[in-house]
Formats: C-alpha cells, structure tokens, sequence
C-alpha cells in the first residue's frame, strides 16, 4: 500500500487524529481515534472501516499483520512528531482513524430473537477505566448491549478503549436521552434494575433470566432519582468483607456473572420476580 511521509504538525489529518483523541466522539468528521497495535489490530477484526493509519518511522513492520485494505491511507511520521499527537504517557508507535460502527435499538432488543434481551444502562457513569472494564465484561458474559444515558463518559475515551481490550468495538453501545431509554426499554417487556448498595434485594435472589436492563450509577452519587424511581426494583451484591460498596465495574461484572449463571441453568434458576 501506499506510504506518504509526512514532516508537518500542520498536516490536516494529524491535527484531526489529534482531535479525535482529545475530544472523543464529538470530532466533525465522525471518526474515531484509536492508538496502538493491540486496538489496531482489534478494530480490524471488528471489520471496522480505516481511514488513515499514522506509524512512525522505524515502525513500519506493525502494518504488515493488520491486513490493511491496499486503498488504505497510511502517513509515516517521525516519532516525536506522531508522538505530540497522542495521549499515552508513553505513546505507542502506530495509531489510526476509523470510522465507528452505529448501534440501533434493534441492535440491543432483537438481534437474538430466541435470547431474552441482557442490558447494561449507564446513568452518568463518568470514569472510562470503569467504562472499558464493563464493556469488557458485557462481552464476556454475553450482553446484548449496552445504554448509555446523558452524563456518561464516551467510549471513545481513550482509557475506556484500552480498558475494553477491544470489547468496545464489538459490544453494541447506544447513546439514548433518559426518557427515551426507560420508554424503550418498557414498551419492549424489560424489568429495570438499579443497582444500591443496601436497602435491596441480593442478586441471586431476583429473576435475572428474562429481559434485563441493570443500572449502573455514577461512582459517587449513584443512580440518579429520576432513573431510580422509574425502575422495577433494586439489587444489591451481598459483600461479607467490611467494605461498604463496589467500584462501579466490579458491580456490573459480579451482576452479568450472576445473570449469565442463572440463564445457563435455566428459567427458574433466580429468584422470584
């Protein structure tokens, strides 16, 4: 394929990489930025489509595995210049802009017709560590998707896509407005859960094996009142070690566990509705 050598911090698509990184999900041009091999290499098994590949001098051989299209764009740049235009503390020598894959309800509710709908809501969930970490584990436990609601952290961040190990270029992940998601989410027959840490029912005592949505609050204020008041029932992980709460990403991954568990053994493995 190709390779253009460029020299300029003025060049226009190494200012929209940088773009990109630097405000995740709001660039004009719809792509996404994403840097290092592992990403790299994990968008290309998604099928997700490249527009540019940026490598730095002396790198050159991370290109060959990812069986890159020929027609792919592809700048060489020196290090330090590629290097100013990401957001790693110790930035990795490969980087690129791809264009996403959208998400639509029907993503979410029907793409399994025989499995009931497993959904992660998001509601102002802000740390991306935590973000990646669930989109991590929504895969691994065999989520549907995942919603996010105004107020949470874009999976683009660049510390949400490391923390996915890929996971985010494969789980489906909608960004819905709060009353839009709970009416949805009604009309389609799902129990909402939020999530607590007390005053609540343990989790392997609620029926989690039929249409799901669980709640996961923001960090330090929870779920909000509105999306509180609108669910079903809360859940809680009973914890016998004297701490008062989970981080936000272990909840999610103790709770996808527990509802893969009981849909493994079958309808009546949970507890009552």
């Amino acid at each position: 394929m190709p390779v253009r050598i460029v020299q300029s911090q003025h060049n226009s698509r190494l200012k929209e990489l940088r773009r990109a990184l630097a405000s995740p999900g709001r660039n004009a041009s719809g792509l996404v930025g994403i840097e290092g091999p592992h990403l790299l290499a994990e968008a290309r098994r998604a099928q997700l489509s490249f527009a540019c590949v940026f490598v730095a001098q002396g790198a050159e051989a991370l290109l060959i595995g990812l069986g890159l299209p020929q027609e792919t764009e592809v700048l060489r740049l020196p290090p330090a210049l590629l290097s100013r235009a990401l957001t790693t503390e110790t930035p990795q020598p490969i980087a690129a802009l791809v264009a996403p894959r959208e998400s639509s309800w029907s993503d979410l509710l029907g793409s399994r017709p025989k499995s009931a709908p497993l959904l992660v809501v998001l509601a102002e969930l802000q740390d991306p560590g935590n973000l990646g970490t669930i989109l991590r584990a929504a895969e691994a436990f065999a989520a549907h998707g995942v919603i996010s609601l105004p107020g949470s952290v874009s999976r683009w961040n660049p510390k949400a896509m490391r923390a996915s190990a890929g996971s985010v270029f494969r789980v489906p992940l909608l960004s819905a407005k709060t009353d839009e998601a709970l009416a949805r989410l009604r009309a389609s027959g799902v129990k909402i859960y939020t999530t607590t840490a007390r005053a609540a029912r343990p989790a392997d005592l609620v029926n989690l094996t039929g249409p799901v949505a669980l709640v996961i609050g923001n960090e330090g204020g929870g779920v909000p009142a509105e999306v509180a008041a609108a669910a079903d029932g809360s859940i809680t992980i009973p914890c016998p070690g004297p701490v008062e709460s989970l981080n936000a990403a272990v909840a999610a991954g103790v709770l996808l566990y527990e509802a893969a568990r009981q849909r493994a053994r079958g309808p009546t493995s949970g507890g009552a509705e």
